[in-house]
């Protein structure tokens, strides 16, 4: 059966996502058009490139993290230089590391731009922070004067997945000067609003898989200094929007897989971990499918 997806941000936590993905794609379920932010956007660019959950896991597993952490190289020491670059570079790593490997895994199937890709069947979520908007990758590429379709998709995944402060924005020419995009997330965390919208017909099934307990439950942040602080901010932030929209009738059709205990930037995971990762997704998954009417 054929059916729309939608995936949540969650940075490492992503491995989750995938082992949902295996059990979906056991089903003999489709994805036609997919969705995400950040991780999200990861998974949903490489399902529609037509890698399979098996590829998709070991490319994740296989990936090089400390090469994706690219730092610009000093003579300064990191722990100095780091405060600097956050300062005029606005982030600790440059990112272009990220966009590469995705470059290089989606060129393997064939993709470059979003013209080598259905209309409509892959759109991430990015937020420009100097405009104050939420933007939708490649729909609202023309407020920049860019043609969607000629846009990287690469491109648009890396600026997805800029974690603020941690990954460097990515700088949008405008006519008053250059726009600062970053993660998606932190205006919409989870976009099944998308696909799942009120009083609009949906044109097939919309699943939604979201790194969280439940759309009621969140785990109680411990604030007890200033890094607490701004981590509680940046989560609750990314949230309140999608919290907001997520009714009882839109729960029904989304599968909430509960992470707790493993931080979105905890890039050196055992394999233990990441494999815990992925069954607990695949579980939560086959729980969720076998009542899932549609």
């Amino acid at each position: 059966m054929n059916i729309d997806g939608v995936f949540s941000g969650g940075g490492i936590k992503g491995f989750a996502l995938v082992g949902a993905y295996e059990e979906i794609e056991k089903r003999g379920l489709q994805f036609v058009r997919v969705a995400g932010t950040s991780a999200g956007s990861i998974l949903a660019a490489l399902i529609a490139a037509g890698y399979t959950s098996k590829e998709i896991y070991q490319l994740l597993d296989e990936l090089d993290i400390s090469k994706i952490l690219d730092a610009r190289k000093t003579f300064l020491p990191f722990p100095i230089a780091k405060w600097i670059f956050l300062y005029w570079k606005l982030g600790l790593y440059k990112g272009n590391e990220l966009e590469k490997w995705m470059k290089e895994k989606l060129e393997a199937k064939g993709l470059r731009t979003f013209s080598d890709l259905p209309p409509q069947s892959l759109r991430v979520i990015a937020s420009d922070l100097s405009n104050g908007r939420l933007l939708v990758l490649p729909d609202d590429l023309e407020k920049y004067g860019i043609a969607p379709g000629s846009f990287s998709i690469a491109k648009a995944i890396r600026i997805s997945c800029s974690i603020p402060y941690f990954f460097e924005p990515v700088k949008m020419r405008s006519m008053d000067g250059p726009d600062i995009l970053v993660d998606g997330g932190v205006l919409s965390n989870f976009p099944i609003w998308l696909f799942d919208q009120e009083n609009v017909q949906k044109i097939r099934p919309v699943l939604g898989i979201k790194l969280s307990p439940s759309e009621y439950e969140h785990e109680k942040h411990k604030i007890q200094n200033a890094i607490q602080l701004f981590g509680a901010l940046f989560e609750t932030m990314k949230d309140a929007h999608d919290s907001r929209y997520i009714s009882k009738k839109h729960a029904k059709n989304i599968i909430f897989i509960p992470t707790e205990g493993v931080l979105s930037i905890e890039f050196q995971l055992t394999e233990e971990k990441k494999r815990q990762l992925f069954n607990l997704g695949k579980e939560q998954a086959r729980q969720f499918l076998n009542t899932w009417g549609y």
